[in-house]
């Protein structure tokens, strides 16, 4: 299918020692790879084989022309003269470090941590529909960081106001902490599109912040 989701679809990215280093969207991808800084990684049948920018065209028209079954796992971009299908996995050619660990603080981890659920009465919402709830609210010296901050529906928020949750008569359903890894890379996991990831996100690399 081609739409401009696929476009921002989610790349794993490896150093040139196959430890995963990033996740980018398929946009970046397939910059790096017109740039011939990184080829693409697939596993086939417990394999990996490996293909610059100009053989992973030539892969994708093969198994788009026939038809093979893990078409359906990939999605794909239509040019006027080609279709190529979006690499799940990128190596880059030459990087070989690993970047410090650290999970950063924005909404989207925050979201990804709690699985989009309500951390007062566990109802799973939409993210339009989602808010975030200071655990101690500011006005009574709460501050903003991982262990302060949850996720909390529409109705739990304007219930519970600006007081604590015991004040409120409410309780929180999981303690807030700081996760040790990227909580956005195990919400993808649970999605066999990504199946492919794991082999390289053993013990070894979890430290590795994967956004």
């Amino acid at each position: 299918m081609q739409s401009t989701s696929a476009l921002e679809s989610s790349v794993l990215v490896l150093n040139k020692f196959f430890a995963a280093v990033h996740i980018v969207n398929a946009k970046r991808a397939f910059t790096m790879l017109c740039k011939e800084s990184a080829e693409v990684v697939s596993v086939d049948d417990g394999q990996y084989n490996s293909y610059d920018f100009s053989s992973w065209i030539d892969v994708s028209a093969f198994k788009l022309e026939c038809g093979l079954s893990d078409n359906d796992q990939y999605e794909s971009i239509k040019t006027f003269s080609l279709e190529v299908r979006v690499p799940r996995i990128i190596r880059l050619v030459v990087y070989d470090k690993l970047p410090k660990a650290n999970v950063k603080f924005n909404r989207k981890n925050l979201f990804a941590r709690d699985n989009n659920k309500c951390q007062y009465c566990g109802k799973k919402v939409p993210t339009s529909e989602l808010s975030l709830d200071h655990v101690i609210p500011r006005t009574q010296g709460g501050t903003n960081h991982w262990e302060n901050i949850v996720c909390a529906c529409t109705n739990c928020n304007k219930h519970k106001g600006g007081r604590r949750p015991e004040e409120a008569g409410m309780k929180l359903i999981c303690k807030p902490v700081k996760p040790r890894h990227c909580p956005v890379i195990q919400l993808k996991l649970g999605s066999n599109k990504y199946n492919s990831w794991k082999q390289f996100l053993n013990n070894a690399y979890w430290s590795v912040p994967l956004e």
